[in-house]
């Protein structure tokens, strides 16, 4: 084996890198989703609270990075991030941040049919047609970047 052939089969292809168009369009993608879920009326804390539920839910360490230092900018509370991945077992999440965060869940696992439809009958009480639309391109966008990073294996660097 050569050592061409030797690093492509031991590392990583960061696909981001490798396909920058693809990437480019994922991003236009991720933008659009935004700015739909601004338009929703969705605030950047709750679309926050999304990215990194389903980045918890995926487990990429990358995204979760990331977007805690977003939502922390964004306002939002270190006890409130700290309990995120057991939100159905506080009292600190809204009716409306609880039905968005259910839907995203039930995007990044749809085999669950059950679930979904809960979620979703949840989500129909508390959220209206455009909240509901943006939190699922929300978090469809977020589980794109999440393969992305997670296949690429992009690192977390320590923050100064």
């Amino acid at each position: 084996m050569s050592n061409a052939t030797a690093g492509r089969t031991s590392g990583r292809v960061h696909i981001d890198k490798q396909s920058p168009q693809a990437y480019r369009a994922l991003v236009e993608t991720a933008g659009a989703a935004r700015t739909v879920a601004e338009e929703a009326g969705l605030d950047r804390r709750l679309v926050e609270l999304i990215n990194l539920r389903v980045s918890q839910i995926n487990g990429c360490a990358f995204c979760l990075d990331v977007h805690t230092r977003a939502a922390l900018r964004a306002g939002e509370t270190t006890q409130r991030l700290g309990v995120l991945a057991a939100w159905r077992d506080t009292e600190l999440f809204t009716e409306r941040e609880r039905a968005a965060l259910a839907l995203a869940e039930v995007t990044t696992e749809p085999a669950d049919s059950v679930a979904q439809e809960a979620a979703y009958g949840t989500a129909r009480q508390a959220l209206d047609d455009d909240e509901i639309s943006a939190v699922v391109w929300v978090a469809v966008t977020i589980n794109a970047f999440n393969r992305v990073s997670i296949l690429s294996k992009h690192h977390v660097r320590q923050t100064p």
